[in-house]
């Protein structure tokens, strides 16, 4: 009982913390628009493994993380750049009716390899599965055992998959039977990330980044 318990609990965080937009559900989004459902399911198979890692890592190796603050300081800025480089490559799509497609998504990378790295470089996601174990353990519903271990990860990939489908197939349907103009989607995916990005250069020069919330973590 003890480990269906932390598998739904897993699943469930994981699946509503999928649904505010951020960077990957909405680069996902975008993926099944502008390409296919298949490429967007492998993005988001390669985030959802790195944060499944992540995860990982945190349950055991918690006090060397907290140790690299500037490593994470590295990875905000350069997850700052990239938003903002997804986030213009939208507007230029936008205003280019011929270039429907986002420019920084126009390559040849595998987009599984591509979900794997963007997610690795977006530390946010490290102190909010941290504070959600310890929650977890305060409970007794996480028990530092491996099956626990195995299970609440397992869970907490299904989940995340589960959020990011709600973006991938939702775009779509936008698209194909609502006749959403790709144009505009385009315009309202580039000010998505706009405001990511603002919001994430906010928290960085006000010291709430990734690292400060580690510290914040008992």
């Amino acid at each position: 009982m003890g480990l269906i318990k932390v598998f739904f609990w897993g699943m469930m965080v994981s699946f509503l913390g999928s649904l505010p937009l951020g960077t990957l559900n909405v680069a996902a989004m975008q993926i099944s628009v502008q390409e296919s459902i298949m490429n967007a399911m492998l993005f988001s198979l390669g985030s959802l493994l790195t944060e499944m890692i992540y995860v990982r890592i945190s349950l055991v190796g918690i006090n060397w993380i907290r140790k690299q603050k500037k490593l994470f300081r590295w990875m905000e800025w350069i997850t700052l750049a990239i938003v903002v480089a997804l986030a213009a490559g939208s507007f230029i799509a936008a205003m280019q009716p011929h270039q429907a497609k986002n420019v920084m998504l126009n390559n040849h990378v595998n987009r599984f390899v591509l979900g794997l790295g963007l997610s690795a470089i977006s530390p946010m996601q490290i102190p909010f599965w941290f504070g959600w174990s310890t929650v977890l353990f305060t409970k007794k519903i996480l028990i530092p055992k491996n099956s626990y271990y195995n299970l609440y990860i397992i869970g907490i990939g299904i989940g995340t998959l589960m959020g990011n489908c709600v973006f991938i197939f939702g775009g779509k349907y936008l698209v194909q039977n609502l006749n959403t103009n790709q144009g505009l989607l385009n315009w309202i995916i580039g000010g998505i990330f706009a405001l990511t990005a603002l919001i994430l250069l906010i928290k960085i020069l006000l010291n709430k980044d990734a690292a400060k919330k580690l510290e914040t973590i008992k």
